[in-house]
């Protein structure tokens, strides 16, 4: 198995759990969902949908590029709930995070959308670089 395909499986595993656990306990998500975001519950449970179905996609090789560049996307749009997270200090379960948790989990939000580029195959960078057409 190449690196490539094992850390695509590693991918699938972490979004097909984060997509069960934003269907399964919504609150914890609702709970770092930006106030000007509109019919929090119904985007909450299209995340976790999106999550899945990107899983999924990833683990089909016509679809993989698509899911790439889907949860890339996806990892991209859903940056304001974590800053949100991080800003108003919301507590989950009663309890607050560092900023230990929320300045890696923020400055690593564009290698996730990297990562789901690459293991989808949208992009080699910066393993093997394609001749131009």
């Amino acid at each position: 198995m190449t690196a490539r395909a094992a850390l695509r499986w590693l991918l699938v595993l972490a979004y097909s759990y984060a997509g069960w656990r934003h269907l399964a306990t919504p609150a914890p998500f609702l709970a770092i969902t930006p106030p000007w975001v509109p019919f929090p519950s119904e985007v909450v449970a299209a995340t976790g949908v999106a999550e899945l179905a990107g899983a999924i996609g990833l683990m089909i090789p016509r679809l993989r590029k698509a899911a790439g560049l889907s949860l890339a996307l996806y990892a991209l749009c859903v940056w304001p709930a974590n800053f949100h997270h991080a800003l108003a200090n919301v507590a989950i379960g009663g309890e607050t995070l560092s900023w230990w948790y929320h300045g890696p989990r923020l400055a690593l939000q564009p290698l996730i959308i990297w990562w789901a580029l690459w293991a989808g195959g949208a992009v080699d960078w910066p393993f093997e670089r394609k001749a131009p057409s």
